[in-house]
């Protein structure tokens, strides 16, 4: 199996260049950009205070590094390594930062949201947007970079400006039907932009480019609503998580409701896997311990799993939410379809160990994944249906229609996984601990092309 030794990071800020080439970190006020398959380092910046988030732009060339406590930016060049940027908000504060999809401008929120600065990297030129919206997902751009959509709050009203990036100039604006806008999110083939209510009040809108009303759509009333909602990777279809523990897929013809996946206790469906993580512990005898193994190595004390088949009907761990406690742990907090919009991959709060892997053919049930720890972090390989999960342990699980392993990350000390992601070609993993990285070649996950 295929690990590369552990790097230090801060604040899971570990990002891997649009190309492919490079693996940026950031350590403390230190960035810090590697050769992704040598690993060796190739450039080290140092940064004017503590990094709290980092960007590649994306074309590769330059790395974003936002100091929000300062209001600073900071703006590195790969090819001009004595090269760069700073910008500075000023007594105004900063709260989020972001490049554009040309990689040439940098757009800053100020505290409050009082403005949206738009600043050229090639011109110097600035650029300001008014009322912008405090929301979870209050800009977007298409996935072909030639607009935005952001979300506005004008006289206790929700507005939607879509501006072209080229010069920034407004192209449409119109008041959105909603009472309090929580995030906006373009279809893959930039043709729709859909917007959802906040979680009192079940609402989701279509708009077309030009602002115009394609569709609406509400489940219910009177009770909690929307809690996610994703995109598949064919714009064919929406789908929607929300506080009821359901999965509603809205298709893209009438913006209608297909069908909807629930998440029940029981699970009875003769067609669905069960997959549950067993955990051993290994039992070793004196003669196999030594002072160096006692010190150094703990592969000896570490605890193995893998999965077991259970028999049908199977019982779904669940926690009951607190009803005196905002934010209850409860519904689908999160969506992911494959890369080939064969599966749909879910999780829903109150059921936190277990995963459930819907198959998007036949609208139906595929799989469970039941795990001994709260899953933490999923995310699908960006070419081939298989999903790597984490759960916080010092272990890295994978399922394919092939079946799952649970894989144990053989480094020295404990390095606990708090989230992972995929280089874009889906030949490594990427793995993140606490305050290290490690990297996870294809050759662990080579299993599910078998």
């Amino acid at each position: 199996m295929n690990f590369s030794e552990v790097f230090k990071q801060s604040n899971q800020l570990c990002k891997v260049s649009p190309d492919g080439k490079y693996l940026a970190t950031c350590v403390q006020y230190r960035l810090v950009v590697r050769d992704f398959n040598s690993l060796q380092i190739v450039h080290l910046y140092t940064c004017l205070d503590q990094v709290m988030h980092m960007e590649w732009s994306s074309d590769s060339l330059f790395i974003l590094c936002a100091m929000y406590k300062r209001g600073l930016v900071q703006v590195w060049s790969l090819e001009q390594p004595d090269w760069h940027c700073k910008i500075d908000e000023g007594s105004i504060g900063l709260v989020s930062s972001r490049w554009s999809p040309d990689g040439r401008h940098v757009l800053n929120t100020t505290e409050f949201n009082l403005r949206v600065t738009v600043w050229s990297l090639c011109t110097k030129a600035v650029s300001y947007i008014k009322y912008p919206k405090a929301c979870q997902k209050g800009v977007d751009f298409t996935a072909d970079g030639r607009y935005m959509a952001l979300a506005e709050r004008r006289e206790c009203k929700d507005y939607i400006s879509v501006f072209v990036c080229d010069d920034w100039h407004l192209l449409r604006h119109f008041e959105s039907e909603t009472q309090d806008l929580a995030g906006l999110e373009w279809s893959p083939n930039c043709c729709v932009l859909a917007v959802w209510d906040n979680c009192l009040e079940y609402k989701i809108l279509l708009y077309s480019l030009d602002g115009r009303l394609l569709s609406s759509y509400s489940a219910y009333e009177w009770s909690l609503g929307i809690k996610s909602v994703t995109w598949s990777p064919s714009s064919q279809f929406l789908a929607v998580g929300s506080y009821d523990e359901k999965v509603r897929i809205l298709n893209h013809i009438t913006w209608k409701k297909i069908t909807e996946f629930e998440h029940p206790t029981t699970i009875i469906n003769t067609k669905a896997v069960v997959f549950k993580e067993v955990e051993k512990r290994p039992v070793v005898g004196s003669e196999d311990l030594s002072i160096h193994q006692l010190t150094v190595d703990n592969s000896l004390f570490s605890t193995q799993s893998k999965y077991e088949i259970t028999q049908l009907p199977a019982q779904v761990p669940v926690i009951k939410p607190d009803p005196d406690r905002a934010n209850p742990k409860i519904g689908i907090s999160a969506l992911a379809f494959s890369a080939d919009n064969r599966f749909l991959a879910t999780k829903n709060d109150n059921m936190p160990q277990s995963l459930w892997v819907w198959d998007m053919l036949r609208l139906s049930l595929l799989a469970v994944l039941e795990q001994t720890a709260p899953v933490r972090c999923f995310v699908w390989d960006p070419h081939r249906p298989r999903l790597a999960l984490c759960t916080g342990n010092t272990k890295v699980y994978l399922w394919s229609p092939a079946g799952c392993v649970s894989v144990n990350v053989p480094v020295e000390g404990s390095f606990q996984v708090q989230s992972l992601f995929w280089h874009c070609s889906g030949s490594s993993l990427v793995l993140l601990s606490k305050e290290h990285i490690c990297l996870c070649g294809a050759s662990v996950a080579s299993f599910c092309l078998q």
